[in-house]
Parts: C-alpha cells; structure tokens; sequence
C-alpha cells in the first residue's frame, strides 16, 4: 500500500498473539530502529528487537493489559505493557518520554512497515546479523540529542 495512503490517517494495528491487547496507531510512526541491547534481547527472545516510536495522541490501547516496569540504562523508568492471557509485549511507555508510546514493529505484522533509520547498541550485536538498511549505526544507545528523521 503507498505510503502516502497511511499517511492520511489510515490505522495500522499492533496486537499480542491472541488478539486480546491491541495498539492501534494512526498516521506515520515518528521512527523506526532496531535494538541489540541485552534487554531487548532478553524481553523480547529474539537476537534483536524492531520498535516505532508513536505520539500517544496517534495511539488507541484495547484490551486488557499487565505492566512491567524497570529503570533503563537513561536511568529513567520504562514500562511495558504486555498481553495477561498470551504474556506479548506490545508496547511500552516511559518517563524519558512521556508524551510517546513504543511500540514492537512485529506486532503489526505487516510487511509493508517501514524500515529501520538506525541501529542501537551494537556492541552487543550478534555477528552474524547485519543491519545494512540502516542509516545510522550506534555502539551504544543513539544520543539523544540528534534530531527526529525517519526518512528511509
């Protein structure tokens, strides 16, 4: 589908395995990244995690829900929200950002999404995976104080 089409407000939805928890998104994520950390690595069981960052105001939660929260390496607290009767991480939310969700590219199940800008943590890559779609590439987490892209 072209990309201007969701960009005129077309909703794309996250939801959990069972289908019960749904993160319904309107519009374009704000970027899209993967994520090599061990956290991510260990919350998500894969050897790397695909997240969008959305505005809360583009985003509508459905079902029920069970919270998870943790400090993050930024030293502020992260908190994922995760399906009770299947155990998916959908999405999350933090005090770092509080005006945005995250939320996993996977559960949108959609081949069309867009791809990656960067690539964190990297230093705890596993070898054998390339990300050479990625524009930009971080050993570690990606400063903060770079500007908001998220063209491909």
């Amino acid at each position: 589908m072209p990309r201007e089409h969701w960009e005129r407000g077309m909703e794309r939805i996250a939801q959990c395995h069972c289908s019960q928890l749904k993160a319904i998104a309107t519009g374009e994520p704000e970027r899209v990244y993967v994520c090599h950390c061990k956290s991510c690595q260990r919350r998500t069981g894969a050897v790397v995690h695909s997240g969008s960052r959305w505005l809360k105001s583009q985003v509508r939660i459905e079902g029920a829900e069970k919270i998870y929260g943790r400090m993050a390496d930024s030293g502020f607290e992260i908190r994922f929200h995760f399906c009770p009767n299947c155990g998916s991480s959908v999405f999350w939310e933090g005090d770092h950002g509080p005006d945005h969700y995250g939320i996993a590219v996977g559960c949108f199940a959609d081949p069309n999404f867009p791809a990656p800008i960067y690539s964190a943590y990297e230093d705890a890559m596993h070898p054998w995976l390339g990300v050479g779609i990625a524009k930009e590439h971080y050993p570690g987490p990606r400063p903060a104080n770079l500007p908001v892209s998220n063209s491909p």
